[in-house]
């Protein structure tokens, strides 16, 4: 899934070029290639669909050349997560009817490589064999308000996993009050955004909980794969809700079940994330930026352009990012209010600069 615009990430992911596109890490890699590698190891690349917005799809095929054309599947809207995983399924459905499916945003950061894909076959074992919607579950290390926690049940015997159980309760992204609980009870773990399950455990849970979607996307069945494929698409998506497919069937389904696992996971969904994975100095800071000069500055992240010289003395816990000519200085703790920044720089100067 790589058709978000990454508005929390502003101003250096923009609407033009949003996260999963930029190397923000500074390996060399953008955050959807890095995936690319990811999955690649142990998937055949014939096997790999990128579901992105019509805007972006030029750069999937930039950025990633060893697809094909017919692998990057075109959005006309966003219309969230629910129809991009109906549009994925209904067109694997024309080409393997018995496939097993992971789906995974494109903008992640997985650090222990060879953990998640361990813990990726275990759950594609445990799918292949039961009719169950799956997802990956991340042993919390801080009260976190910005994920989806979900709570577990019982442990399920599968293959002598220890870490398998069946889902209780989802809950997204909970006050720190409620998010200290969550931790503190030892039952929550975060919701990765990531999901296993064999094609027909997803199309039932479709025709059950999200019926008005499975009806249309299931009326292209013939035309998948075909020239009238984007013409089709294109009329589904301008009469389909948009709704994510946590809410529209993961919290109503009863076969949900999670593999929890610690393989350094974050989805770099913020700038905190990014400062919290990312190299510190002596005095707590991220600078990413040639010509920094700090002073007095504690725990800060700054992302500055290479071209300037900046000085920097008595911040503590910001953040500055500056691309295309556009500067942002928050607080860290405030960093929810950035959407508002982008709202009101759209509406009171220029939308070219978000």
């Amino acid at each position: 899934m790589a058709g978000g615009v990454g508005s929390r990430f502003w101003p250096l992911s923009r609407q033009a070029k949003p996260k999963q596109f930029l190397d923000i890490l500074g390996t060399g890699r953008t955050l959807i290639q890095q995936t690319f590698d990811r999955f690649s190891t142990f998937i055949p690349v014939e096997n790999i669909l990128v579901v992105t917005s019509v805007r972006y799809k030029e750069l999937v095929m930039e950025q990633l050349p060893e697809l094909k054309e017919d692998q990057v599947l075109v959005e006309p809207f966003r219309r969230n997560t629910a129809p991009c995983v109906a549009y994925a399924s209904y067109k694997i459905k024309t080409l393997n009817p018995k496939a097993n499916l992971i789906v995974a945003p494109a903008d992640h950061l997985i650090i222990k490589e060879e953990e998640f894909t361990r813990q990726i076959k275990n759950g594609l074992a445990f799918v292949e064999n039961n009719d169950a919607l799956l997802t990956l579950g991340i042993k919390p290390s801080r009260p976190e308000t910005g994920y989806g926690y979900i709570q577990v049940k019982s442990k399920v015997d599968f293959q002598s996993l220890d870490n398998l159980y069946k889902v209780k309760t989802f809950t997204e992204k909970p006050n720190l009050e409620m998010a200290k609980i969550f931790v503190d009870s030892g039952e929550f773990f975060w919701n990765s955004g990531i999901f296993l399950w064999s094609l027909s455990s997803i199309l039932s849970a479709f025709d059950n909980y999200l019926s008005d979607v499975s009806a249309l996307f299931s009326k292209g069945l013939k035309l998948y794969n075909t020239e009238d494929e984007v013409h089709f698409i294109n009329k589904t998506y301008s009469e389909c809700q948009g709704i994510s497919i946590d809410y529209g069937i993961m919290e109503k389904a009863q076969n949900v079940f999670v593999l929890t696992a610690d393989f350094g996971w974050s989805d770099l969904g913020t700038w905190g994330s990014l400062y919290d994975n990312k190299e510190k100095d002596a005095h707590g800071n991220v600078i990413n930026g040639e010509n920094v000069l700090v002073y007095d500055t504690t725990n800060c992240i700054i992302n500055l352009n290479n071209e300037k010289v900046a000085v920097l003395q008595g911040l503590n816990g910001y953040i500055v990012a500056e691309s295309n000519d556009t500067l942002m200085v928050c607080r860290k703790e405030d960093e929810q209010q950035i959407k508002q920044f982008v709202t009101d720089v759209r509406i009171q100067k220029d939308d070219s600069l978000v």
